[in-house]
Parts: structure tokens; C-alpha cells; sequence
């Protein structure tokens, strides 16, 4: 079962330079990004280590985004990368005795309260709440792959939104999308560029293996994120599997001909897929691509991968 409903909550939010209970971190029925989504966030997830301490997967490249998203967005920045950082530690820290494992850590800066209106410019809010989720298309979905469906709604042109931006309103596009697949009876949703190619999902993204064992992922060229699981995953497939990787765009018929599909993302770690549009995907289970990146990256973000140990941040 999916756990993209998970209820979040803990005991303290970071915000604005303190630590704060849960129920204290509020902002004003009047903040601007409320209203017109002006705001940057990211997705980070932590693990327990072999050693017994949290591990922060990739800190200093997610609070990277986070802070070239503001800029691209022109949302000033009170923080800058090294603060936010020890910031998330920080809030980890102050939460040690309670939060175990498979640790959701969210980052989020918006514009405040004040003026309204489209050419606002209001003191910008930080915010960094930390609280248990586990995978997000659930365990079932890791093991056994998920059911996607292509979706009647487009990812947007790349002069349409700042498609390298990890920005609040951008994602409304997505619910769009997550929902209509949901209704379907699938588990995800994925995207079309304006030109008919595939993009990304609804909030990972997207490989595919072809008959000749090529992996192939859409371009950074293409409106899609550059995510940061992502780039995880091509470097243990080079690195680590000897895979030949291809940047590459392709259509929606070499979806459905695909022998493995998978997608990657922090919440959704790398989750298989099985199903795309009512057609098979390969044999309908876990290709054998996918089952090793898939074994390695969790390795690897628990520490128990040597190479890739300096993606970790210990709390």
C-alpha cells in the first residue's frame, strides 16, 4: 500500500533560526506563498546507519537546490547553504531519541506575510520539519513494482515555469496528475513533454531498460528536475553495474516495450514499475537492472557501501 497519505508530525519544526514544538510553527492565514505557491522546497530522507546514528542521504546537494532554486525563483534567502545544513542537524539532534529510521526531512522557504498581490516582496520564511515515512509508493511497491499510467495532463514547457527549480507551484501540475492516475486505479502518474516524449513522473523520475540492456533517462535538456536520486542512480549504474546509460529522449510506445522500468525520487527511493497504461512491463515483476541498483542505492544510503560513503551526513 502506498504511503503518500502518511500523517506528518514530531516533536520540533526549525524555523526561522529556532527550534519550535510541532504545534508552534505556524504562519499567517495571509502568506503570500499560501496563495500563489512562491516558495522552494526539497525532499531529504535520513536512515540509521549501520553504525547506530542517523544518516543524512546527500544533505549539502539537496540544501544546494534549495538555495539555487531560491535564486532562480528570485526568492531572497536569509540562510545560506552551510546554515541550512546545520540547521537539518540540528533539528535531527534535538529529536534523536524519537525519530528511529527512514527519517522525511523537509525544507521550505516561502514569502511571508505583508503586501499581496503578484509583485510582492515580503520577508521570506525558513522552515525544516523532520518526521518518520517510510518508502512513499510503500513497501509492496518496492518489492513487487507499481502501476503507472500516462497522463492527459503535460509537463510544461521549459519556458513555461522554471523547470529546474524545485518550486511549491510547479506541483500543482503534479497533484493534477497524481490524482488523475489515482482515480484510475494506478499508483503513479507520468508525464509528456509538449512534444510527445516522456519527462518524469509525477514527482521522480523516470529510466527505462530497452532489449539491449541500454538504460536510457530523459535529458536534463527536457522539462524534468535534475533530481538528486537521480544522479544517484546513474553513477552506481556506470560506476557499480557497468551499465551503458544514455540521456536520451524516448517516446511512449519504448515505454511499453521496455524490458524494465523504474523510477527514482528521495520519497520513492528507486520503486519499479510493472504496469504502464494496462500493458505489461517486461515479465511484470522486478527487472534484474533494477533489483541491483535498487539493493545498492539502499546500501548506500545506509553506509554500508563503502564508495559512496561521503554522500552521508551523520547527526
Amino acid at each position: 500500500m502506498s504511503n503518500d497519505k502518511a500523517n506528518a508530525t514530531a516533536e520540533k519544526i526549525w524555523m526561522d533560526g529556532k527550534l519550535l514544538n510541532w504545534n508552534d510553527a505556524q504562519v499567517h492565514v495571509l502568506t503570500h506563498g499560501l496563495h500563489y505557491g512562491f516558495g522552494v522546497f526539497e525532499g531529504i530522507r535520513a536512515y540509521r546507519s549501520q553504525s547506530g546514528r542517523l544518516a543524512v542521504f546527500r544533505l549539502a546537494d539537496h540544501m544546494r537546490r534549495l538555495v539555487d532554486s531560491a535564486h532562480v525563483c528570485q526568492l531572497a534567502m536569509p540562510y545560506g547553504q552551510a546554515q541550512l545544513e546545520e540547521a537539518c542537524l540540528e533539528l535531527l539532534r534535538a529529536q534523536s531519541n524519537t525519530l528511529k529510521d527512514m527519517v522525511y526531512i523537509r525544507p521550505v522557504a516561502f514569502m511571508g506575510d505583508g503586501a499581496m498581490g503578484l509583485a510582492a516582496v515580503n520577508p521570506t520564511r525558513v522552515a525544516i520539519a523532520a518526521w518518520p515515512w517510510a518508502s512513499y509508493l510503500g513497501e509492496e511497491g518496492l518489492a513487487k513494482g507499481i502501476r503507472a499510467k500516462v497522463s492527459s495532463y503535460g509537463r510544461s514547457h521549459i519556458n513555461t515555469t522554471m523547470s529546474k527549480a524545485k518550486a511549491a507551484g510547479n506541483y500543482v501540475n503534479s497533484i493534477f496528475a497524481k490524482r488523475d492516475a489515482v482515480s484510475a486505479g494506478c499508483d503513479e502518474s507520468i508525464f509528456l513533454d509538449v512534444q510527445g516524449y516522456v519527462a518524469e513522473a509525477s514527482a521522480e523520475n523516470i529510466f527505462i531498460v530497452d532489449r539491449h540492456g541500454t538504460v536510457k533517462t530523459p535529458p536534463l535538456s527536457m522539462p524534468i528536475l535534475d533530481g538528486i536520486t537521480r544522479d544517484s542512480a546513474i553513477q552506481i549504474l556506470r560506476k557499480d553495474m557497468a551499465c551503458k546509460v544514455e540521456e536520451v529522449a524516448f517516446t511512449r510506445d519504448e515505454l511499453y516495450l521496455a524490458k524494465e522500468v523504474f523510477i527514482s525520487g528521495t520519497a520513492a527511493e528507486i520503486t519499479p514499475i510493472r504496469e504502464v497504461d494496462g500493458r505489461q512491463i517486461g515479465q511484470g515483476t522486478v527487472g534484474p537492472k533494477t533489483k541491483e541498483l535498487q539493493e545498492r542505492y539502499l546500501k548506500a544510503v545506509r553506509g554500508h557501501y563503502p564508495p559512496y560513503e561521503a554522500w552521508l551526513s551523520y547527526v
